[in-house]
Order: C-alpha cells, then structure tokens, then sequence
C-alpha cells in the first residue's frame, strides 16, 4: 500500500504491514506469457523487496500498483498491464 507513512522495505513486519505489503497484501496472481503479475497496490519498497526476492528476475511496477516479475534480460521491462 502506498503511503510516506509506511516503514522502509528493511523494517520488522507488522500486522498491519502483513496485510498490505507484498507478497502477503496480494490480492491475485497471474503468469502470463511467463511474467507474474501480482495485483495490488505497491511502491517501491515492495519493487526492492521483489528484486530481493527474486534475484536475476527483472520486477517492476504497474500502472495499476501491481507487481510484475519478467524473465531475466538485458532490457528494462516493459510493464504487460498498461
């Protein structure tokens, strides 16, 4: 969930967190064409915690706040939900 009054990625989990955050504040999960796509409403610290995640794998965010996590590459992806 966006918001300047959340904790950084780093921080300790809060219940409040738990539900909000990803990958537990996920609402659904697709893959398609090989690239997951987490709905909900994300920022950056979700986007870092993502990468972490999944190491080699190219996340990146939505313009619906979802989560995208595309096949390794060279190339910044491009988002599949516009």
């Amino acid at each position: 969930m966006p918001g300047p009054d959340l904790p950084p990625a780093a921080a300790p989990m809060t219940a409040e967190a738990l539900l909000s955050r990803w990958p537990t504040g996920v609402q659904k999960v697709e893959l398609v064409h090989g690239v997951l796509i987490f709905t909900g409403r994300f920022d950056e610290r979700d986007l870092d915690t993502a990468r972490r995640a999944y190491p080699g794998r190219r996340a990146v965010l939505n313009t619906d706040g979802g989560l995208e996590v595309h096949p390794a590459g060279r190339e910044a992806p491009t988002p599949l939900v516009n």
